[in-house]
This record gives structure tokens, C-alpha cells and sequence, in this order.
């Protein structure tokens, strides 16, 4: 596991790393349904999206972290859903590699801040219902990740 500092050199704004996140779950998205380069899908963000309320270095650094540490995100996702990742649907799936890599690599990133921005993600862009199951796998990982955290 790693911890970076927060990628604003100060302390980041709040309100943008979640906008960060919905453009992250979109990208991911994109990334699942087509396989294009992470590098394409950043630089197509970063021309063609509204991106002045998105901390983009954070935006830029999970995607790309999320993409190159995916089999180990898996990996640690599926002990704790009684799902495959494969038969997940796409937007959940990518909620849960964002939350996993912030929970596994941005030691920053507080547990309660990580489930709570996939539940909501979840709710605004995935299946009715959705954030039920992705709370339930997302606490789980935490329970096992940052044990240290949760005494």
C-alpha cells in the first residue's frame, strides 16, 4: 500500500474532489465499455468535459492509478461480493475500483469519505438500489483494508 499527499499541495478542496470522482466513474466507465488508453480517455476528459469544478491532478492520478491497479483491485473487491466483478453492472463495478483504490491507495482519503462517495455515486448513476450492495462490499474492504483505522 502507498500514501500520497493530497495532489493540491494544500489541503483539497472537498467539493471538487467529488466532482473529481463523478468524472473518474465516468472515465472508468468508458475505460470497461472500450478498453481505450487511459491516457486518450484523460487527455478526451480534460478537453471535452467541464472540468473548472474538478480537481483535475486528483482526477488525472486515480484514473490512471485505478487503470494500472485493477487485477490487484479486483483481486481485493472479491472476497466481499457475492458477485463477480464480471457480472456486476458497469457503473457499480467501476464505483467499487474507484472506492477500493482510494481505500487501498490514498491512505488520505478517511474510510467514512470513501464509502460515503460510492454510496452517493451509486445513487446518482447506478441501478436502482444499487448503493445497498455497493456499501455492503465497500465496508467490508474497509473492515479488512484499514482495520487500524476502524478501532
Amino acid at each position: 500500500m502507498s500514501s500520497f499527499a493530497p495532489s493540491t499541495g494544500g489541503k483539497p478542496n472537498p467539493y471538487r474532489r467529488t466532482q473529481a470522482r463523478g468524472r473518474i466513474l465516468q472515465a472508468l466507465y468508458q475505460w470497461d465499455m472500450t478498453g481505450e488508453d487511459v491516457a486518450e480517455i484523460d487527455t478526451q476528459f480534460r478537453v471535452n468535459q467541464e472540468m473548472d469544478r474538478v480537481d483535475v491532478d486528483y482526477f488525472s492520478e486515480v484514473l490512471r492509478g485505478v487503470i494500472g491497479t485493477v487485477a490487484e483491485l479486483d483481486a481485493a473487491i472479491a472476497p466481499h461480493s457475492d458477485i463477480a466483478l464480471a457480472d456486476c453492472d458497469p457503473i457499480e463495478r467501476s464505483i467499487l475500483r474507484l472506492a477500493a483504490y482510494e481505500l487501498l491507495h490514498r491512505l488520505d482519503i478517511p474510510v467514512r469519505v470513501a464509502v460515503n462517495e460510492a454510496v452517493e455515486l451509486t445513487k446518482k448513476f447506478g441501478a436502482e438500489g444499487g448503493f445497498k450492495y455497493v456499501n455492503g462490499v465497500v465496508d467490508k474492504l474497509a473492515h479488512a483494508s484499514r482495520t487500524v483505522e476502524l478501532r
